[in-house]
């Protein structure tokens, strides 16, 4: 082996790339990435080009039988592992052996009340109370609220569109009443870091879909 060479890429950077490639989500990733790690580890590291089928139905049913997951959890395993054959390693495994299946608890969805959630808010502050304005009042998931630009934020119309959520699909929907007048008093404090922060030289946020090479500027503007 020429010294020289560089070394091929590792298998979880490999497959990181792949689903980064496709425009999965963030979430995603770090849920695909930790179970094909565990699927390693659980077959004593061995490389997965060495395992097939057999080694997959394994492991899902240990992961039923021992450790008593959910059946959407062991679901997402089945999707991570079957993500690194097809899209990774080109392989196809075929038809699985048996496997016993997670089962889901039949339970009483838990939901705050009114009150009870407006009690919770009221107990938080500063840009935390913010986040959990929006997804109790605008609907929005976790990670579609602490990925909100300043563009998304229509004060006018009183909406706020979500790009790429579950699904990577776009929507709108309302913007609280309640949270307006905070979130134009954050905005005002985010924009003069903001400004102090370009005077320094920073100031930059990350785009996705490689549009920070097609616009120059883009990662540096307010919107």
């Amino acid at each position: 082996m020429d010294v020289g060479s560089p070394r091929p890429p590792k298998l979880l950077d490999r497959l990181r790339e792949a689903i980064r490639t496709r425009h999965y989500s963030r979430r995603t990733e770090e849920a695909y990435a930790t179970w094909v790690r565990r699927y390693i580890v659980h077959h004593g590291k061995r490389h997965p080009e060495a395992l097939g089928a057999p080694e997959v139905a394994a492991f899902l049913g240990w992961l039923a039988t021992a450790q008593h997951v959910s059946a959407s959890t062991q679901n997402q395993a089945l999707s991570a592992i079957l993500f690194l054959y097809r899209e990774v390693l080109g392989r196809d495994l075929g038809a699985l052996p048996s496997i016993p299946r997670a089962r889901t608890p039949e339970r009483v969805p838990v939901v705050m009340s009114r009150g009870e959630a407006l009690r919770v808010i009221a107990e938080l502050g500063g840009a935390p109370r913010l986040v959990a304005m929006l997804l109790y009042g605008s609907g929005l998931r976790l990670l579609e609220a602490l990925a909100l630009r300043v563009k998304d934020v229509d004060f006018d119309r009183q909406e706020v569109i979500v790009r790429q959520g579950k699904g990577r699909k776009d929507r709108v929907t309302m913007l609280p009443v309640a949270a307006r007048e905070p979130l134009t008093g954050h905005l005002a404090e985010v924009r003069r870091l903001h400004q102090a922060d370009l005077a320094r030289g920073f100031g930059r946020v990350v785009l996705p879909f490689a549009l920070d090479r097609k616009y120059a500027n883009a990662p540096a503007e307010w919107r």
